[in-house]
C-alpha cells in the first residue's frame, strides 16, 4: 500500500523511529544502562527517563563530567550493543506493516547509529528503507527538531507533509517541533492524551495511521 494511494491525490509521509516504535529492545537496553549505572553510582530511574529516545552519546554526556569518558562509554556501549541481539525483537505487527509499505515513501528516523539500527532491524526482522536518518547524520538529536526535518529532506517534502510514528517523549517533541503530525506507538508517552495512539501495529494500516493523524480526534486511543 502506497501512502500516497491512503488519501488519493494527497501524499503524506511516514517518519519511523526505531526502538520502542519499530524494535523492542526494552531488555538489553536496561541491562546495558543498569551497568552503566553501577559502574558510575547514577540513578537508574532518572538516567532511564532521560535516556529513552535519545542518542547514547547525549545521554552519557548528560550523566558523567568527564567529556573524555563520556565519549568513550557512548562508543563501547554503541558497540556493544550491535553485537548483542539476543532478546531484540519487533513491536508486534511492524514488519508486516512497513512490507506494505512503498519503500520510497517512509524513512526510519533513529537516535541509534547506522550499525546499531541495521544490527537490531536484522535482528527484529523488519525491512531498512532506502532512506534513513542515523545518529551520525545529524548534529542535534532528539528532542530537537533536526532528525525529522532531515528525514523530510531526504523524502524530498516539506515537514507538514510528514506524519511521525513515535514512542519517546524526546520523540514526540521532535516530530511536533519539526511541524509534523505525530501518532505515538505503545504507552510509554503522551500521557496527557493530545495525540492519537495506537498499541503496536497489529491490524493496522496505512490508511489507519493517515485517518488517524489528519481525521482522528485527539487523543483516540485505537484498541484492539
Amino acid at each position: 500500500m502506497s501512502v500516497r494511494n491512503a488519501l488519493g491525490s494527497k501524499v503524506l509521509r511516514l517518519l519511523i523511529d526505531m526502538d520502542g516504535t519499530l524494535v523492542d529492545s526494552t531488555a538489553l537496553v536496561e541491562r546495558v544502562w543498569g551497568e552503566f549505572c553501577e559502574r558510575h553510582g547514577l540513578d537508574f530511574d532518572e538516567l532511564i527517563a532521560f535516556s529513552h529516545g535519545r542518542p547514547t552519546g547525549a545521554t552519557t554526556h548528560r550523566f558523567l563530567d568527564d567529556p573524555e569518558l563520556a565519549e568513550r562509554e557512548a562508543c563501547d556501549i554503541n558497540e556493544y550493543e550491535a553485537k548483542t541481539t539476543s532478546g531484540i525483537v519487533e513491536i508486534a505487527g511492524a514488519s508486516e506493516f512497513v512490507s506494505g509499505l512503498d519503500p520510497h515513501e517512509w524513512a526510519l528516523v533513529t537516535s541509534a547509529d547506522k550499525k546499531l539500527a541495521t544490527a537490531r532491524m536484522a535482528a527484529a526482522g523488519v525491512a531498512v528503507p532506502s532512506q534513513c536518518v542515523f545518529a551520525e547524520d545529524i548534529t542535534n538529536g532528539k528532542p530537537d527538531p533536526e532528525p525529522y526535518l532531515l528525514g523530510a529532506k531526504k523524502l524530498g517534502v516539506r515537514p507538514e507533509d510528514c506524519i511521525v510514528l513515535e514512542d519517546s517523549a524526546a520523540g514526540i517533541e521532535s516530530g511536533l517541533a519539526a511541524g509534523m503530525r505525530v501518532v505515538v506507538v505503545g504507552g510509554h508517552a503522551a500521557k496527557d492524551g493530545t495525540l492519537p495512539r495506537i498499541p503496536d501495529f497489529l491490524g493496522v494500516t496505512c490508511e489507519s495511521i493517515m485517518w488517524l493523524a489528519t481525521e482522528g480526534p485527539a487523543g483516540l486511543v485505537v484498541e484492539r
